[in-house]
């Protein structure tokens, strides 16, 4: 696996710990991506097949509402210019991911569904690491 990169910024109430972390070649991954797209999210749907990678879409082409949970928030810009890019996750999924911490990598293999990776011969997919401290329960 590769390594971490980036964390993403602490996004739930009362938690004072990243949830989400991109790899190496991830960023550079959304990065190329966000030149050719502009600004990008993610969402991680419950379910199996396509619902099981995160999708990643231009920010607010994929509307989220209070069936979703904000994981986090990444500034993937290597410059001065900042470049936000959330992730999301249904609260449905969250339940049973809760105490797992989540690493976005990049796999070869076509993209899920609408993923604006899809394109690049590539793939997102999520490597989780059971988090070994006591998490809340939502």
């Amino acid at each position: 696996m590769n390594n971490i990169s980036l964390e993403a910024a602490v996004t739930l109430p009362g938690e004072d710990f990243s949830r989400v972390a991109l790899t190496a070649v991830s960023v550079e991954l959304l990065r190329k991506l966000w030149d050719q797209h502009g600004p990008l999210m993610f969402h991680q749907s419950g379910g199996c097949c396509d619902g099981s990678a995160p999708m990643c879409y231009p920010a607010g082409e994929f509307l989220t509402g209070d069936s979703d949970v904000l994981l986090g928030r990444f500034d993937i810009g290597a410059g001065v210019q900042p470049q936000p890019l959330e992730f999301w996750m249904s609260k449905e999924q969250f339940n049973y991911w809760s105490h797992t911490h989540l690493t976005i990598d990049v796999v070869p293999g076509r993209g899920s569904g609408f993923s604006v990776e899809s394109p690049e011969g590539k793939r997102f997919l999520i490597r989780s690491t059971l988090m070994d401290w006591d998490v809340p329960s939502n």
